[in-house]
């Protein structure tokens, strides 16, 4: 059987970010960051959404908007492309 072909199994703290609440558990995820939690050091993993913030399992509701992704594209970035109003006017 091969050696060292498995990834290394550690405790990891996980920071939901959104709701400020730390997890620690066991995992392969690899990250250079590190922080003391309960006075001992783990290697650090920052997150965007977890069970702790995700709107499934807190029972929140957000607004989302109702407006389309085209709309929003050219809402954004409608000035961009062609001619503005003005130029077009000033060329008639």
């Amino acid at each position: 059987m091969r050696k060292d072909i498995h990834p290394n199994y550690q405790e990891v703290l996980f920071h939901d970010t959104n709701a400020d609440v730390f997890f620690l558990t066991r995992s392969t995820a690899k990250t250079k960051a590190t922080r003391e939690y309960e006075g001992k050091e783990y290697p650090y993993y920052p997150l965007d959404i977890s069970s702790a913030s995700h709107p499934f399992y807190t029972g929140e509701q957000r607004k989302t908007s109702t407006e389309g992704r085209v709309a929003s594209f050219n809402k954004r970035f409608g000035a961009f492309g062609g001619r503005s109003k003005k130029a077009a006017d000033a060329a008639e």
